[in-house]
Formats: structure tokens, sequence, C-alpha cells
């Protein structure tokens, strides 16, 4: 069989031109147009894909079945989260919020890490999120293990699938575990206070609490890594609060949104507005002596220098994006 001629291209275009600087021959149209079917093909989801999904789904099955996974002191059942709950969360991630993942790389590779990021929407959704672009966007595939508050552990079905997506209780104690482990702990200060506040207030931080989270981290002797997130703030326009319904009910604020709960269950469906999440530069707390973490001074400095961080840069990404939605 003859050798088949090999047709240059031009840097950065898929189209090839011909030696002579003329136009493309016949045969290399030909050649262009079976490549560009080829892979069009490939992109296709067909037979192929169908079984390799199928399989991996059997495989899951057996695994389930034989007990063939494993689960954490914390209740982390890796295997559970990147098959089934990293694979529900992905088409709200991808598709719907479209969210936009910025400085990635300011989050190690190896070792642990504390990521501390503002909180809103009214519903936790950010935190899912969160989750979603660290196990998808970090080079390492790392797994991000959220603080919940106590709420989240109280409820029935909540409570279970939360640990088994690796959250754990908001307490120093388990995060310095976590930290020392070599994992990645996500923890969001504001709590509730940010949640929950009013839609004429999205994107003014609240408090940051007593710089606990700092003083975990210095004793741990990791990162502290500033996320901000955009977006989340009008899934849920919260113009109003029900307290006594909330306190009926147990919980720490009950929204009144535009839509819930006038439209009943449709109400509870978030806007699809666009998102964007932007991890700062580390702030670097090795460097500090073993007592540091007992001086209010310093954590008083850092907690400020992440909170104020996180802000200005909340201020930047609103400044820049060009619509709530697009």
């Amino acid at each position: 069989m003859a050798e088949a001629q090999v047709i240059p291209f031009d840097e950065g275009r898929r189209r090839p031109r011909a030696d002579s600087g003329g136009p493309v021959p016949e045969d290399g149209q030909r050649r262009e147009e079976a490549e560009e079917a080829e892979e069009a093909e490939e992109e296709r989801p067909g037979a192929e894909g169908l079984e390799q999904t199928l399989a991996r789904g059997l495989a899951f099955l057996r695994r389930r079945l034989t007990g063939s996974y494993e689960v954490d002191e914390f209740g982390f059942d890796k295997d559970l989260t990147d098959e089934v709950l990293m694979t529900l969360l992905r088409p709200l991630y991808e598709k719907y919020f479209r969210v936009e993942v910025r400085g990635i790389e300011n989050i190690p590779g190896e070792g642990g890490a504390l990521i501390v990021a503002n909180h809103s929407g009214t519903l936790p959704l950010d935190a899912l999120m969160l989750q979603v672009a660290v196990r998808d966007r970090h080079p390492a595939d790392r797994h991000l293990r959220l603080l919940a508050a106590d709420l989240v552990f109280q409820l029935p079905v909540l409570n279970e699938l939360a640990r088994k997506a690796g959250h754990t209780l908001a307490c120093a104690e388990d995060a310095q575990e976590l930290l020392e482990r070599g994992e990645l702990v996500g923890v969001m200060p504001e709590g509730f206070k940010g949640i929950g506040k009013p839609f004429s207030e999205r994107y003014r931080l609240q408090r940051f609490g007593r710089g606990g989270f700092v003083a975990t981290a210095l004793r741990a002797r990791v990162p502290i890594v500033p996320c901000s997130i955009v977006g989340a703030e009008e899934i849920y326009p919260m113009i109003g609060n029900a307290r006594t319904l909330a306190r009926l009910l147990g919980l720490p604020y009950f929204p009144v949104t535009p839509t819930f709960p006038l439209l009943g269950p449709l109400g509870a469906v978030p806007l699809p507005t666009k998102w964007t999440i932007q991890f700062g530069e580390p702030i670097v707390t090795a460097d500090r002596p073993p007592e540091a973490a007992e001086d209010p001074m310093l954590m008083f400095q850092l907690t400020d220098q992440v909170r104020e961080t996180i802000q200005h840069t909340l201020y930047k990404l609103l400044m820049a994006r060009r619509s709530v939605f697009f």
C-alpha cells in the first residue's frame, strides 16, 4: 500500500493547506471532510459510550453488594460520592449554573489546606457547587471536606447524605484532624448569617465569628485559601423572613422569595444564574510559631485579612460580570 501524502497544517488552524500555497487539492478536501466526520462520530455518544457507562454502573453495584468499598471514621464514602452524588450534581454545576472556576492552581496538589468561602443563597447550594468545582477542576482530583452546621446532622436522610459526601461537624477538633491527615477542608464562617441574609444585603459579608478557623489552620500549619463565590446570592432572592414559622419549625429562618411560598414547590426551583468561583492566593501559616494559635491579635489580623480578601474579590467579580444570568 502506498504511503499516504502528509499535508502540513498552518499553526493554530485545523484546515490543511497545499504545499504550493494554492487552493487545497480535491483529495485534501476529501481527507479533511473524512477526518471531521470521524471526529464528530467520536464525540457523538454511541454504543461504546453506553457500554462503558453500563459497565461502570455494574461495577459500582458489584462493589456495593460485596462491600468492596471504604468508609472513613467520619462517614465519608468516596465511592458513593464519586459515582452517584457528584454525577447528580454535575448537571446543575455545568448546565444550570454554568460555573466558571478561576485560580484553582492556588489549591495545593497535596497536603492539608483550609478553603474559606463566603456563604449565601438561602439554601446551601454554594457549598455543593464548591465541592464539585474542587473535585472536577483540580488537577489532582481532590475531595473537599466541608464543615457543616449542627442542623444538617439533625435532619433525617440529609444527615446520612452529608456524612457520605465527606461533610463533618463544624468543630475545631474534626477540622484539625482532617487537616493534619492532609485533607482539603472547606469552611464558610458566615454560617446562617450569610446564607439567610436578605437580598438587599447581597454580597456584603457578615461577621466571620471569632476566628476559630484561623486558629485551626495555625495549629495544623496549613495554608488558608480565600474563596469568593458570585452568582449564588440571586438564586433565591430573599425578600422576607417568616420568623414565627421558623421558630415553630426549629429553623434559623423561613425564607420568603418572589416565588416561594406563593408558587408552592415550583417556587423552590432556583433561578439559573451564572456563577463564578475564584480561589485566591494562599495565606501561609507554616512559618508561624506553634504558640501563634493562642495569640488573639494575630487571629484577629488573619481573620480580617481573609475576610477583606474575599470581599474585595467579590466586588471585582461583580464589576466585571455582564449579567446575573449570562
